[in-house]
C-alpha cells in the first residue's frame, strides 16, 4: 500500500503530483485500466501478438 506524508507546508496538489508519480512508476495505473473492462483470453492474445508485431517493425527500421 502506498502511503504519501504530507511534509510541513507542502501543498496537497504537489503531494498528489507524488503520489501520482510512485503510481506510474509502480505500474499501477496501467494496471487499474488494463482491469477496467471484462477482456477475453482470445482478445489478450491478439493484443499481445499485435505488439509484437510493432514492436518488431520497430527494430527493423533505421535510426535516424
Amino acid at each position: 500500500m502506498i502511503q504519501i506524508r504530507l511534509k510541513r507546508g507542502e501543498a496537497v496538489e504537489k503531494a498528489l503530483k507524488r503520489l501520482k508519480k510512485i503510481m506510474d512508476k509502480e505500474g499501477m495505473m496501467k494496471q487499474i485500466r488494463a482491469n477496467r473492462y471484462f477482456e477475453s483470453p482470445s482478445e489478450k492474445r491478439r493484443k499481445k501478438s499485435a505488439r509484437a508485431r510493432t514492436r518488431m517493425v520497430m527494430s527493423r527500421m533505421p535510426k535516424v
